[in-house]
């Protein structure tokens, strides 16, 4: 199953993404892929007010640059997320397309990020962005997949939900950024993966994005024993790698951590 994780960077327009997102294909290679992954709010800079100030034109716009990309590389397209508007709230959505650029998911982000830096400033998604209240999975022909959104990562019960329903992959759009990143993003990668013998796609922006925000970038893969199979750096760049999911059975037969799970 072939893996491309897009790590760019997030301009201030919508126009000005859409415009970067274009001449990153230039750097795809030829061969096909099975998922083309974008990260957390790839194409709106990671702001309360720009969370805001999105439109519903914006998110049109977006969205038909997804199916389009399905379309054209012949692949699923894991959406990153956007600022969805619905019913007067806004929520950070997930869309994924299929191979023929059909809408088949939409993941809601669960656990919205909130922290307080060193320094006592703050941030907190809530006070402009709604909850979703739905784990989703999304069936393809290599199996049964998982969404999660950044913060997600930090709660082990809601991948392990995914896990207890059959899910091959969890695909994690994030923006760790440069606080919390050095912290914790391999570090609760590699956890979750070891807990569940699962892989995990981690797709940030890149740390040169627009805003005052610096995401941590450092986009990776990580297989069902917790190892890293590839990862990039702070810039802009692509994930182009394969993986084997009989390394999940091959894992789960070597240390049988999900065989001995009790439910207490």
């Amino acid at each position: 199953m072939k893996i491309c994780v897009i790590q760019n960077k997030v301009y201030e327009s919508i126009e000005e993404n859409i415009k970067n997102l274009l001449t990153l294909e230039n750097e795809l290679s030829k061969t096909s892929y099975d998922f083309i992954v974008f990260p957390e709010m790839f194409t709106t800079p990671y702001e309360l007010k720009y969370f805001k100030n999105t439109s519903s034109r914006d998110n049109r716009e977006v969205l038909a640059y997804l199916k389009a990309l399905a379309i054209k590389y012949n692949t699923y397209v894991i959406g990153g997320s956007i600022p969805e508007i619905s019913e007067n709230k806004i929520y950070n959505s997930s869309f994924v397309y299929d191979r023929n650029g059909t809408l088949i998911s939409k993941y809601r982000k669960i656990h919205l990020f909130s922290v307080v830096y060193p320094n006592g400033h703050s941030f907190s998604e809530n006070e402009v962005l709604s909850s979703g209240k739905k784990i989703v999975t999304f069936n393809t022909e290599f199996g049964k997949m998982g969404l999660m959104i950044c913060f997600d990562i930090r709660f082990p019960r809601l991948a392990y939900l995914l896990q207890k329903q059959d899910v091959k992959v969890i695909f994690v759009p994030a923006a760790f950024n440069t606080y919390t990143g050095p912290m914790h993003w391999y570090t609760t990668f590699k956890a979750r993966a070891i807990d569940n013998q699962l892989f995990f796609v981690g797709a940030s922006p890149a740390r040169d994005s627009f805003g005052t925000y610096e995401p941590y970038g450092h986009s990776l893969i990580v297989n069902p024993l917790g190892k890293i199979i590839k990862d990039l750096d702070e810039k802009q760049g692509i994930i182009d790698t394969e993986i084997n999911l009989d390394d999940i059975e091959k894992a789960r037969k070597s240390i049988p951590i999900i065989k001995n799970q009790v439910d207490l």
